[in-house]
């Protein structure tokens, strides 16, 4: 599986973790608008609250880009509700920011499905110019009015969705489906395993589907599925596709079932890339799609194939789910 790792470019930026002091341990910020801004709770053991009025102190935010929050607790894991208080509270003071990763946070620091989220509607509200949103994390071993939520909403700006999860709840997919983006161009979902509360259905993708809902989307990811078969199923003849230049089909469980039905569907010559990565394939599936794919140039990705046998009954596991 390729491993979960801290970008060291967001939104075109470099990542720089607050706080950073050159080598005569005088504080040495750059611009503001020249980096993306982490924060990460756990490298100082600093409380969030104070190293959010840290940041507000000592960057000038109203030039602030990008921003990424790591781990936002020190000693006891915390929900992400109180983040989200504060960076909404204060979204006055970022007049320009255009991209947020919410839980920027690895393995080594929390597994993602322990990753408690919450209602992260607010944010999305407080930040009109906003471009590019990355969720990593869903919350099943909260309270259900504690975990990941997301209510439909108007943004005319955002051009990047993308939620990492190691169990998505449905209710997200339908949320993401009932908003108005205009702008949107990427959308990926990673969907995670019903065992962390991964529920979404192909009826919930509907909408996403059914294209028209999203006209700038280029790019969709539904992926890291226990159902992928069945996605792969409802993607061979969903409308959205004659619109897309790539599609990721990858890091679930996709086995020859699903792979007949892409091949056997609508066109996929149009695409520039096709990702199918961390699948179940058997050999001949796999030729034909690189066969497909040299012929018309598309970029294709078969790699971390698995082996699976249906006699055998054995499970299928999806690439990220603890």
């Amino acid at each position: 599986m390729r491993s979960i790792e801290h970008p060291g470019v967001f939104h075109g930026l470099p990542v720089l973790t607050l706080p950073f002091l050159d080598d005569a341990g005088v504080r040495a910020l750059p611009a503001a608008e020249s980096v993306a801004w982490r924060l990460d709770c756990g490298q100082d053991a600093v409380p969030f609250q104070e190293l959010w009025q840290h940041f507000l102190d000592t960057v000038d935010t109203t030039r602030v880009r990008a921003l990424l929050v790591g781990p936002w607790w020190t000693d006891d894991y915390d929900t992400f509700a109180p983040v989200v208080e504060r960076m909404a509270a204060a979204a006055g003071r970022f007049e320009d920011l255009r991209a947020l990763f919410l839980a920027d946070v690895v393995g080594e620091e929390c597994e993602v499905s322990w990753l408690d989220m919450c209602d992260i509607t607010p944010l999305v509200q407080a930040f009109p110019l906003l471009e590019e949103l990355t969720v990593r994390g869903g919350g099943d071993s909260v309270p259900e009015e504690e975990k990941l939520r997301l209510r439909p909403v108007r943004h005319e700006a955002l051009k990047s969705l993308r939620f990492e999860s190691g169990g998505l709840p449905g209710h997200v997919v339908r949320a993401v489906g009932a908003s108005v983006l205009p702008a949107l161009e990427r959308l990926e979902f990673w969907f995670g395993a019903d065992w962390y509360g991964g529920d979404a259905t192909v009826e919930d993708l509907r909408p996403v589907l059914a294209g028209g809902g999203f006209p700038r989307l280029r790019h969709l990811g539904l992926q890291n599925s226990e159902i992928q078969d069945e996605i792969a199923t409802a993607v061979s003849s969903a409308p959205v596709v004659a619109q897309l230049e790539s599609l990721a089909l990858s890091m679930g469980t996709l086995s020859d079932t699903g792979a007949e039905a892409l091949l056997g569907g609508q066109p996929l010559t149009h695409l520039t890339s096709l990702d199918l990565h961390h699948h179940y394939l058997t050999d001949p599936l796999m030729d034909r799609f690189r066969e497909l794919c040299a012929r018309s140039g598309t970029h294709l990705d078969l790699d971390e194939a698995d082996t699976w046998d249906p006699e055998d009954e054995e499970p299928r596991y999806v690439a990220v789910s603890e």
